[in-house]
């Protein structure tokens, strides 16, 4: 499936959130849970350092929404847009919930490069594929015309310079 405007479009509000959670002191991810008419549900931004806990991952928020506002059908046609490739964590999260497509745009492997290249150790959680993890997920990304601006809040939260 190609990528869409509206897919653009929502792919950049993640990005937003990905970069609000960089200006608060986190890890700079969002995600945005889409309906399958199209229309924002939900959406969040990384809480790990502001809140303490490992797990607050955006794309682990949206599948406790989901599940908790949605029905099986619904979760089932809904989309997940994501600034970065789901862990491993929230991959399963999302299977198990049966949630719909995720479109991201920048891959596991890629954001663990460039965070090794700014210095970062290595992540607690391999940098797998979603596919690896939950194989009958539809998953597209990376999505390229986007990818610089994660890159760029990626190497600076990873080499601790400022992301504005």
């Amino acid at each position: 499936m190609a990528i869409s405007d509206s897919d653009l479009s929502h792919l950049r509000r993640a990005v937003d959130l990905a970069r609000e959670a960089a200006e608060a002191g986190d890890e700079p991810f969002g995600s945005v849970l889409v309906d399958g008419a199209g229309v924002e549900r939900f959406a969040e931004r990384n809480r790990e350092a502001s809140t303490g806990d490992p797990t607050r991952h955006p794309e682990l928020d949206l599948v406790h929404w989901a599940v908790a506002n949605l029905t099986p059908v619904e979760r089932e046609r809904a989309t997940v847009y994501t600034s970065g490739e789901h862990c491993p964590m929230c991959a399963a999260a999302h299977a198990w919930a049966g949630l719909g497509r995720i479109v991201y745009v920048a891959s596991a492997a890629q954001v663990s490069g460039w965070r090794r290249q700014a210095g970062s150790g290595p992540s607690a959680v391999a940098p797998l594929p979603i596919t690896a993890v939950a194989p009958n997920l539809v998953v597209e990304g990376p999505v390229d015309e986007l990818v610089p601006e994660v890159r760029a809040l990626i190497e600076a939260a990873a080499g601790g310079a400022p992301t504005s």
